[in-house]
Parts: structure tokens; sequence; C-alpha cells
């Protein structure tokens, strides 16, 4: 029988992605779409690409289910799960970033959703907190060198599309600022910084300095992050401590040719390059922010915490034009 999944925010980017993927799983089956701003209208209104893929109607009347999938802007599911008591059988997935740094909520100990240092503590997991998308594109690049006690400080800069400021009209997403344009934002301020640094100092087993500047991009969807630190390994050994590491990880692929978005957009893939010259190394990592930053990566959370395959619903082809 196929559980039944609700999703809390459904009328955002993430959780319209959670529709299309999920609306093809073959383990599930959605049951309700909560939106308390678009109640009665059909989601394919506002999200054109899911008509006859999805047509349900937004409610503000929550169900029970099996799995729920919070998707609500930053510092609201912790308010929303306050308000709204949930069994304790169910899975709940927080796409937020409420319990990326402390997870206990009441009778809940959230697990952060990075399966390539969690995967253990995810399967059969009852909360789950998804890491944000530019904390996946930059742990994914490091953690093999935080494994081995490797990082010191890092250099780090990070381009991401216009999405990943989320479905409000900004004066920074507005087409006619975004198009043809690239800047700056949050230097070395970051909200993802703290979540990155939790992660690699308990690998790593001492301090890491990061300094990371995002940029926006002139693009809708996509991460691009490149690390830059000094290390006396030659570029064989780091490729081959990657490859190590990431051995069992069916959506990161270390490669030795130049990395392009074009590689992840539309797929729960990460994909990362390493160079170097003299003792300096740059880490590359590219992500769909949609997808392997967010809505890909919960479903694969999913996957691992209901004991199902770890790639269902996730057999997805980038887009190459």
């Amino acid at each position: 029988m196929k559980k039944t999944v609700g999703i809390i925010g459904a009328n955002g980017y993430t959780g319209s992605e959670l529709i299309r993927l999920l609306a093809f799983h073959p383990h599930v089956t959605l049951s309700f779409l909560y939106s308390r701003s678009n109640s009665g209208t059909s989601i394919s209104d506002p999200y054109p690409d899911l008509t006859t893929v999805c047509e349900m109607v937004l409610t503000d009347k929550p169900e029970e289910v099996d799995i729920l999938f919070l998707c609500l802007p930053h510092k609201e599911s912790q308010n929303w799960l306050t308000q709204n008591p949930v069994k304790d059988e169910t899975l709940v997935i927080d796409l937020g970033n409420d319990f990326r740094l402390e997870g206990n909520f009441e009778n809940r100990n959230f697990i952060y959703g990075l399966p390539g240092i969690n995967k253990k503590q995810l399967m059969g997991a009852k909360s789950i907190a998804n890491p944000g998308c530019f904390a996946t594109a930059i742990q994914l690049a490091l953690l093999p060198l935080a494994e081995k006690g490797m990082l010191n400080e890092v250099f780090t800069t990070g381009i991401t599309g216009s999405t990943g400021a989320g479905q409000s009209l900004q004066a920074t997403t507005h087409f006619t600022w975004r198009n043809d344009n690239v800047s700056a934002y949050k230097t070395l301020t970051h909200q993802h910084v703290d979540e990155i640094l939790k992660q690699l100092v308990s690998f790593n087993n001492k301090e890491v300095i990061l300094n990371f500047v995002p940029w926006r991009g002139d693009f809708a969807r996509g991460i691009f992050t490149s690390s830059t630190m000094k290390t006396d390994l030659e570029l064989e050994e780091i490729e081959q401590l990657y490859q190590d590491f990431y051995a069992e990880e069916p959506f990161v692929t270390i490669s030795r040719k130049a990395v392009d978005l074009k590689q992840v957009v539309n797929t729960n893939r990460c994909v990362v390059q390493i160079e170097k010259s003299g003792n300096v190394a740059v880490i590359h990592s590219a992500i769909d922010n949609l997808l392997k930053g967010a809505s890909g990566q919960a479903i694969q959370n999913m996957n691992l915490a209901m004991s199902w395959e770890e790639n269902a619903g996730l057999n997805l082809k980038p887009v190459a034009f």
C-alpha cells in the first residue's frame, strides 16, 4: 500500500517541485496540498507546468498523513508544528532552517538530512532537517577533506539562480534587474555559514575558517561554488580521496572534466571537480538549488527513512538545451 503525503506550503518553489517529483514516485500518493494564501485554487493555476501532472486544489485544512513535508518560510516550521500537532508516527521533513542547528523540538529529534554523512541515522528517522542549498553544495565539496582533518582556512565563492530567493517578488529577483547582471550579497554573513561549519568542524575535529561570498546570478536555477584552500596533497591523491569518500553515494559524481550547471539542473546530482596549482587546490561543486539543494534531497531523505530504494522518483536527466 502506498504511503500518504501532505505538503505544507505547497504553493512555493520547493513545494511545487516536490509535487512534480512525488506525482511519479512509486511508493506514495499525495493526500493534500496546504496553503493559507491560495486555499481553494488549483495548484496548476500558479504552476501551469503541473497541468495534467497534478491539479489538486490547495487547502488550509491539513490531514493526518504518513509523511509530511514542511516548505514554509524560515522560522515558521516550529510555529506551525506547535499549532498543528502531528502524530509521532508521521515522518516530518522540514525544508526550512528551523531545526538544522538545534534539532530538538518537543518529542522530536531532527536528524540533519545530508545523506553523505548521516545515511545510517536517516534510515528509520521520523524527523529530518533538510540542509540548505548553499550548505549542501559547499559541504559536499569539502567533507572528504574535513574527514581527514585537512581543513584550516577556506575561501568560497558561490553563485545561485533567482529561484533561491523564493517565490515572492523582490527588487533583486525582478527580471529587469537580474537579467545580464551579477551581484554579491550577504558577504561573509550568509545564514548557511553556521550550518556548514557545524558539520565541517565535527568532521575536521578542529576549527575551520570559512570565508564565503555568495553571488546572485542571472539565471533561474542552479548553484555553482568554488572553494580554495592550501594543501600539500597531489591532485591525484585528492581525487582518490573524493572517489573513496563518495563511492557509495548515488548522487555525487567526481569529474575530471570541467563542471557546468547544465550537468545538474533538473537532477538530484552534485558534480564535483578538483583543480590544483602549486600548493593551492580549488574544489568546484554544482547542484540544482531546488532539487539537490531542496526538494530532491528531501525525497532522497524520505526514501532512506522509509527503507525504499534511495533513487526512487529521482532518476532525472539534466536539461541540456
